[in-house]
């Protein structure tokens, strides 16, 4: 990424506010500030550091005056007015001068309350929306740089899988098996490893378990869903294996599961609601007899972060377009005996959808 991708960014930013009919953006440290100027503060404290996107303008960022020297070597920092503001004076009294007295801003997710309110008191007749409601598309469609890491994040995580395959489970603990993953993630490139999620037995039927010290048992499902960071951009994926022989029922369940997932691929276009992917993968499992126990939605965008808009979701009318990135992942969970989820991140595409994992998709055995 280079200074005029970055200038291109925000530029693309403040036209999409302006369609909102917003006078701008307030940014605050986090995926959204990484993802429109490469700015990560060392450190996020009390101290307010805030970018302002304003239609048809340069970006403005405000930082600590001891931070500035960092904030000057951000990728994106040539494309930005970069100020300091000293221990002393009130930060929010120059952020406020920035602003339009009555304008409509969209205000990062993560902006402390402390400096948000500090706003507020500055200047009292603006308005103030989170972005994932006044703007949630911002960084939901990827470009094709952004879709190559997303691929390769993807590549990785298979690759863990296909190396956890080789571990023996049975007789180990689950957070032993998630250390495994942890590991191989980071062996494959990944920087930050943000869940590892391992399910073994009734635990599976949970679908956000946090492994434990249960002993993996011979003849227990075990769900294993994993992600994290590689190269400033997210995977996840979700693979159901089986330690020892599957029975008859086990097989069936996860065979609904896959038949779910698949049909949801395939009803991946532009044009198509976020909510249609949700209701074909929800229909398949329904007319098996397992709809009351898939329990949650059917996906979520990804990108540099592992959960952020689109979301597969009952209610959600957006239109898919090329270029959005989301996971596709249909599960049922049967209380106190197993859980089966099957999950890969998904590019639409002109033609269709591209998957972004390609493991099989298969009830895996493993020792």
């Amino acid at each position: 990424m280079t200074r005029d991708d970055y200038e291109r960014r925000m530029a693309r930013a403040g036209a999409a506010a302006a369609e909102a009919g917003l006078a701008g953006l307030i940014v605050a440290p986090g995926p959204d500030l990484v993802w429109l100027c490469g700015y990560r503060p060392t450190a996020v404290t009390e101290r307010l550091t805030a970018l302002v996107i304003e239609p048809g303008r340069p970006g403005r960022l405000l930082v600590p005056l001891l931070e500035r020297p960092d904030a000057e070597h951000a990728a994106g920092a040539g494309a930005l007015e970069v100020v300091g503001w000293a221990d002393g004076t009130d930060p929010c009294a120059e952020l406020g001068r920035w602003l339009a007295p009555q304008g409509r801003y969209g205000v990062s997710d993560g902006m402390w309350a402390l400096h948000l309110l500090g706003l507020q008191r500055t200047v009292p007749q603006g308005r103030y929306g989170a972005l994932t409601e006044v703007l949630p598309m911002l960084r939901a469609v990827k470009d094709a740089y952004e879709v190559e890491r997303l691929a390769a994040a993807g590549a990785a995580a298979d690759a863990a899988y296909q190396d956890i395959l080789g571990v023996r489970f049975a007789g180990r603990r689950e957070c032993d098996i998630a250390a495994d993953l942890a590991r191989l993630l980071r062996e494959h490139g990944h920087s930050q490893v943000d869940f590892t999620v391992v399910g073994s037995g009734p635990n599976g039927a949970d679908p956000h378990h946090e492994a434990g010290d249960r002993v993996i048992e011979d003849g227990d499902m075990v769900v294993l869903d994993f992600g994290g960071l590689k190269d400033g951009y997210g995977s996840d994926t979700t693979r159901t294996v089986h330690v020892g022989q599957p029975g008859a029922e086990e097989r069936t369940v996860h065979e609904i599961v896959r038949e779910a997932q698949q049909a949801a691929f395939e009803a991946v276009r532009p044009g198509a609601a976020c909510q249609d992917i949700d209701r074909v993968a929800r229909r398949v499992i329904t007319s098996a007899g397992y709809g009351e126990y898939f329990i949650h939605r059917t996906g979520h965008g990804i990108g540099v972060t592992t959960h952020e808009p689109p979301y597969m979701v009952e209610g959600e009318h957006l239109p898919l377009v090329p270029g959005m990135c989301f996971s596709i992942e249909p599960g049922i969970y049967l209380p106190g005996r197993f859980g089966v989820r099957i999950k890969d991140i998904v590019v639409c595409t002109e033609d269709g959808g591209r998957r972004l994992n390609r493991t099989g998709r298969e009830l895996a055995v493993v020792s």
